[in-house]
């Protein structure tokens, strides 16, 4: 055998699961990346809750709704869960809070709901922030379609606010409000049309 003929061996960098990764992940990126996949998975809990308080009360379009809001902050959770795996990285579940199940009326646990969203959305820009100053492509190319959609959470989640503020307790309105909920007609106005 020549010189020409043996090679080095090929080595790649693996991540802390033996995975193997193309690009490191800074430290900094991958402490906000597993705060936010823990944010999602409590966000899913409070969620969950607040469709708890609806259905005791017999809201059945916002038990749904609030439900599969919960589902929905699940599946973000697994999405995070999964790019960074797909990054070589091992996800670091912590403890999640037990949710508030106690409300004093509809307005509340909804203003509750829209404070949720937007801290979601913040966690999600710090973490495009973050990507863009560590020149982290892959990173920013996963994020982008995840901005817009909490962008479009957060605009529904003050639609409904909107609505519960306008129906000022009043029984008659926040039953039009949960039937357009189970029905799934609940949607912010759109003027592009």
């Amino acid at each position: 055998m020549t010189a020409s003929q043996i090679q080095a061996p090929i080595t790649v960098p693996t991540g802390p699961a033996g995975r193997a990764m193309a690009e490191p992940m800074s430290a900094e990126m991958l402490d906000l990346m597993e705060a936010h996949l823990n944010l999602e998975r409590q966000s899913a809990a409070d969620y969950f809750a607040a469709a708890v308080w609806f259905a005791e009360r017999e809201l059945t379009g916002f038990a749904e709704h609030l439900r599969d809001e919960a589902k929905q902050e699940e599946q973000h959770a697994a999405k995070f869960a999964d790019y960074l795996i797909s990054r070589g990285q091992r996800p670091v579940l912590d403890t999640i809070e037990p949710p508030r199940q106690q409300w004093t009326g509809v307005e509340q646990v909804i203003a509750n709901v829209f404070r949720m969203e937007a801290d979601v959305t913040a966690s999600v820009l710090q973490l495009y922030n973050t990507a863009e100053k560590d020149i982290d492509r892959r990173t920013t190319v996963f994020l982008d379609p995840i901005v817009d959609g909490q962008r479009l959470s957060e605009h529904e989640a003050a639609y409904l606010l909107g609505r519960v503020k306008f129906a000022a307790g009043n029984p008659a309105a926040v039953m039009i409000i949960d039937a357009e909920l189970r029905e799934d007609e609940a949607e912010p106005a759109k003027l592009e049309g």
